[in-house]
């Protein structure tokens, strides 16, 4: 049985408690009737307003933050997710991260090389708890981006799974998904930093 009080509970990643994070869940979800809709609605807020962003990896714990993200309107998958987590739990929904190890097939020319790969351990999304089971959300990338390079959009109803498409609009291979990992109830900062400080270690080789 899962224990729903740990995903309900801030920490200090997921500070869901934050007056700015309580502000902007009751500002999204204001004439919401259900929890349906109002994790749907904070889907699309964290979706769409605050932009993807893969410069803002980092390996401080403030920079994950959510109320860092959400003042700074920006982030990559991990903070995206964390969040979603947070506004999520502001309203009282039992939310909790989750990560995959993938492969970006349409990561951009400058990444490739900056990291030296374009497989990823700890992509992060997000697992709400909506009428009696676990849903998978992605929230990473936003419209704006999505249109501009040709990529598909994700959309979530709160019914079924929204991970990351597996092909970009034109059919060519996108996101796929190597294996995934159990969910958490917090930020795993160790994990995502020994991951993050690998690649760097391993782009410094032979320099």
């Amino acid at each position: 049985m899962d224990n729903f009080e740990l995903y309900l509970k801030p920490t200090e990643a997921i500070d869901s408690e934050h007056e700015t994070i309580q502000k902007v869940m009751e500002k999204v979800t204001n004439g919401c009737a259900s929890g349906v809709e109002k994790a749907i609605e904070l889907f699309y807020f964290v979706r769409d307003s605050i932009h993807y962003s893969p410069y803002t990896v980092s390996v401080a714990l403030e920079d994950f933050k959510a109320s860092t993200v959400l003042a700074r309107g920006k982030g990559y998958c991990v903070q995206k997710a964390v969040l979603l987590t947070a506004l999520g739990r502001a309203a009282g929904i039992p939310s909790r991260l989750a990560f995959a190890k993938i492969k970006n097939h349409r990561l951009p020319t400058d990444l490739r090389e900056q990291w030296g790969t374009n497989i990823f351990g700890c992509h992060g999304y997000n697992q709400i708890f909506l009428n009696g089971k676990w849903i998978s959300a992605a929230a990473t990338f936003d419209r704006n981006s999505c249109e501009r390079n040709g990529l598909q959009t994700i959309e979530f109803d709160g019914i079924y799974d929204a991970i990351l498409s597996q092909t970009d609009l034109n059919g060519n291979p996108h996101i796929e998904y190597l294996e995934r990992y159990s969910p958490q109830a917090d930020l795993p900062m160790e994990w995502i930093r020994e991951d993050i400080l690998g690649y760097r270690r391993e782009e410094n080789v032979g320099k």
